[in-house]
């Protein structure tokens, strides 16, 4: 490696993407676009390096690489997290000292301090202020190269696991609405699935989890074993935007008209308008004002 380009090799340990991988995008999607040296040897300019950086983070994050490889630097800048918005109130130092253990590394501390802060802001304040605030630092550090992809999944799981406890530990919701979560195939992101059932539970609805990547035919089959009042789906910013509508516009037509459909996440947020029977829930606050809504409707 020279002073200003770096060889395949160098790139494979900088980015985590393989040679072959490297060679494959070069022939088939026309980038990167190595120089060779005197032996014929890839040598590749940093600021291919850092892009290549980049769409290695959004793959990792669930964007397929075909789109990311061929996307112009605007597209891909488009894909990336903006900064999170300064909190509404100062941050007492819990932010900070989660971020530190997470790259300390320090399991037993950091599920500890999690599930301090948990306790003291109690679980609606924490689903609804904290976490969120936490999930967009982690996720700001990641794109930025500050974390590792392990670093992120070892937070991730963490919260997972902290919410999954809180979720058991609350009285089962015995009242209405019934409300059946998941996420459709090729969503894999569960963690707004799990916030969205603290807070569902909180407020005495009964929830029916089904996981993550469940087919539509199923959710169906779903909702009508379990007399469900509402379907709610997830999605995230990594899932294909162009496909959240005609997906839901077909759980709309299989669904029972009575039961209603909720759609909610980054990847949602993107819907302009919604068809009748259909709710995008702009925010994790949303949920519990279309739940009053659901609530009022019923009452009148």
């Amino acid at each position: 490696m020279s002073e200003t380009n770096f060889s395949i090799a160098a790139v494979e340990r900088d980015t985590g993407l393989a040679k072959d991988t490297l060679r494959v995008w070069e022939r088939r999607y026309g980038f990167p676009t190595p120089a060779r040296d005197t032996n014929g040897e890839r040598l590749y300019p940093p600021e291919q390096v850092e892009r290549l950086r980049l769409i290695k983070r959004l793959m990792d994050q669930g964007f397929r690489p075909g789109k990311l490889v061929s996307a112009s630097s605007e597209e891909l800048s488009a894909l990336t997290p903006p900064p999170a918005n300064a909190p509404a109130r100062a941050d007492d130092g819990t932010l900070s000292a989660i971020i530190a253990l997470v790259k300390g590394h320090d399991i037993a501390a950091l599920r500890s301090a999690l599930t301090q802060a948990m306790h003291r802001q109690g679980l609606q304040t924490f689903i609804l202020d904290t976490v969120p605030r936490l999930n967009a630092a982690v996720g700001e550090a990641w794109m930025r190269g500050d974390f590792e992809v392990f670093e992120e999944h070892l937070y991730t799981e963490q919260m997972q696991s902290l919410l999954r406890q809180a979720i058991t530990a609350l009285p089962a919701g015995r009242g209405r609405p019934r409300v059946v979560l998941t996420t459709v195939p090729e969503e894999q992101h569960v963690l707004g699935l799990l916030m969205s059932e603290c807070l569902l539970t909180l407020e005495g609805a009964a929830c029916i989890p089904l996981g993550t990547q469940t087919p539509l035919a199923d959710i169906v089959r779903a909702a009508d074993a379990h007399a469900a009042d509402i379907v709610a789906l997830s999605f995230s910013a990594a899932f294909p935007g162009r496909q959240v509508a005609p997906l839901a516009a077909q759980l709309r037509a299989s669904l029972p008209p009575p039961v209603a459909l909720w759609l909610g996440g980054a990847g949602a947020e993107r819907l302009r308008g919604t068809a009748h029977g259909i709710t995008v829930v702009q925010s994790l606050a949303g949920i519990l004002d279309a739940l009053a809504d659901w609530r009022g409707r019923q009452a009148r």
